[in-house]
């Protein structure tokens, strides 16, 4: 089963989310949860099959997920409010989703867990460096240094037009300021690391980042490559490797949620 929400944001902002329930739901018991972050951040999850959301709560987790400010489909001013301002609104947002899911009566807050792949990567690697709420992360193709990240995307100079039309020589604290890799002296979440070999628009050097950062902090944490994969293996990747990738995120999250 599945059930839409209209929350408020942390600035009374209207978001809208949805709530995956497993098979035989028993509102009188408890489950591990798993916090869903879509990519883009010019993206947007609604109506249509996920099958990564299906196959998780068939384990026995509930799924949520919701489109934080910056994502598509609700006006302008929502889409653009992440412009120059990566982890700023968009954090608040899904912590405020993940705020409204821990109070639900069904949901065990010791057993709440977060993924997300390329903006959702940046986002689970934002949220580990600002929160241990979290009890473990899988950060999928993800961004962590945006210093790095400009002229090794196939992206290129582009970016500059998100970060307010200046190069990374030209405004160094720009770039690092909204870069997760500054904060991860925090971070203390077991984190799975996934990426794609041939992924040109996230970089691999931006996992490789990721992993010896929490290695270096004696953070739990593994690093997961796929050889002659793209960005959008999840997707289109070759269908052994697929089932992997599933059942990865799912052997992480049962060793620390259940």
């Amino acid at each position: 089963d599945i059930e839409e929400v209209w929350f408020k944001g942390p600035d009374k902002n209207d978001l809208q989310g949805w709530i995956l329930k497993p098979p035989g739901f028993d509102p009188s018991k408890t489950y591990p949860s798993i916090l869903q972050i879509h990519g883009g951040p010019l993206a947007q999850y609604g109506n249509l099959l996920m099958h990564e959301f299906r196959y998780l709560s068939a384990q026995g987790y509930v799924v949520y997920f919701t489109n934080p400010r910056g994502s598509l489909g609700y006006g302008e001013e929502h889409s653009k409010a992440t412009s120059n301002k990566w982890g700023t609104v968009d954090y608040p947002d899904v912590i405020a989703w993940n705020d409204y899911i821990q109070k639900l009566p069904y949901i065990d807050p010791e057993r709440m867990g977060v993924t997300g792949g390329s903006y959702g990567g940046y986002l689970t690697n934002w949220i580990i460096g600002h929160t241990d709420r979290f009890k473990a992360a899988v950060t999928q193709r993800s961004v962590s240094n945006l210093l790095d990240f400009y002229g090794a995307t196939d992206g290129n100079w582009i970016w500059e037009e998100v970060f307010g039309g200046r190069k990374p020589w030209d405004d160094f604290e720009t770039y690092w300021r909204q870069s997760p890799i500054k904060y991860f002296g925090n971070a203390k979440t077991p984190t799975l690391v996934i990426h794609s070999e041939q992924d040109m628009r996230c970089p691999m050097t931006q996992s490789e980042q990721v992993f010896v950062a929490l290695k270096r902090q004696g953070v739990d944490t593994e690093f997961l490559i796929f050889p002659g994969e793209s960005h959008g293996l999840s997707r289109g990747g070759r269908t052994d490797r697929r089932i992997v990738r599933l059942n990865a995120i799912r052997e992480w999250f049962d060793r620390y949620l259940k």
